[in-house]
């Protein structure tokens, strides 16, 4: 047998699988670690390709293992599904992940430092609190609804009574749904004020990276979406141009095209979800600011917009700024064309 040149690692939190294969693909040895024995394992073995899935832990695991002089690979669990030969368990993953990382053709993910991975909590972080404190007003809304108190449409008419709940204001309610929903009231101001200090936090790393401030010059493009494109997208450089970047965020058509003819559907929706929801939450406050300003739109938007609904357009939109954000993440510089418009 040969010198072991790929090891393929299927992570966990206490039990990992490791798979050994020398240069010609024949196993060298299956093997089960506990979390402490890692990195003895890997100082003990000569440098070498160490590839794992990207998951939650592999940032870390990847910078631990490459101080020990082995070139890590991260690759995208959808990647290493297909090398999975048959029964579903932790021997067979590590060994499509050792069979993987040789293809000539497969994609990594670039391994982030601790302060990347910092940088990209605090818009995750956030819209984790903004979905909290929209389930806890739907809450609210229903509960007063069934006590016969309507509170009316939007975000805003619903912040009222919580106000007046947390200041105690007399309101026509039971003593005991009182208690209820000053609780959930208190929950919502609770969380209004940790928004506070994530969004003042989020404004203070945005406004000190000098990327995060060029793509903020990109109509549809605020402080959110841009400290969320640079803190997720350490390299840019990996994507071969602008259509790449925008499929990975899956905002291209899908494919199911076969005998030469190509058939497209809707778009992917592949990838990371919060940054696709922004691009599209963006580049609708880009068609509403054309529509209430009475500006006149591009004629490419003109155009999309005289064939295809706005929720369409709106995609499109997004599409084309996934392409602008890539280029001004790989070229420098600001956006030159733009109009005077802010997203969130």
């Amino acid at each position: 047998m040969g010198e072991v040149s790929t090891i393929g690692v299927d992570l966990a939190k206490n039990v990992f699988q490791v798979h050994g294969a020398d240069a010609s693909g024949a196993v060298l040895f299956r093997k089960k670690l506990r979390r402490h024995q890692v990195l003895a394992f890997f100082a003990a073995q000569p440098p070498c390709t160490v590839a794992m899935e990207a998951c939650g832990s592999a940032h870390h695991w990847a910078r631990e293992i490459g101080r020990l002089g082995h070139a890590v690979r991260l690759i995208p669990p959808a990647y290493v599904k297909p090398f999975v030969k048959r029964q579903k368990n932790d021997a067979a993953d590590a060994e499509a992940i050792c069979e993987a990382v040789t293809r000539a053709t497969m994609r990594f993910v670039p391994v982030k430092s601790p302060e990347q991975q910092s940088a990209a909590m605090l818009p995750r972080s956030r819209a984790l609190l903004v979905k909290q404190r929209t389930i806890l007003l739907h809450a609210i809304r229903a509960h007063l609804a069934e006590l016969g108190i309507a509170t009316g449409a939007g975000v805003s008419s619903v912040t009222k009574m919580v106000g007046a709940l947390v200041r105690g204001e007399p309101l026509d309610l039971p003593d005991l749904a009182r208690v209820v929903l000053e609780t959930l009231a208190q929950l919502v101001f609770d969380l209004q004020e940790r928004l506070r200090t994530i969004d003042k936090q989020l404004a203070h790393w945005h406004y000190t990276n000098d990327l995060s401030n060029q793509l903020e010059t990109i109509p549809g493009i605020g402080l959110v979406t841009a400290s969320a494109l640079v803190s997720s997208i350490p390299d840019p450089s990996t994507f071969r141009s602008g259509r790449h970047f925008a499929a990975w965020r899956g905002l291209v058509p899908k494919q199911n095209s076969s005998g030469g003819k190509t058939r497209l559907g809707r778009i992917s929706k592949q990838g990371n979800k919060y940054l696709r929801q922004l691009l599209i939450l963006g580049a609708t406050s880009v068609l509403r600011y054309l529509r209430r300003e009475g500006s006149q739109p591009s004629p490419w938007i003109a155009g999309l917009l005289r064939r295809r609904p706005p929720k369409v357009v709106a995609v499109a939109r997004a599409n084309k700024m996934a392409w602008i954000a890539w280029s001004v993440m790989t070229c420098g510089g600001e956006y030159e064309d733009k109009p005077v418009l802010r997203a969130v």
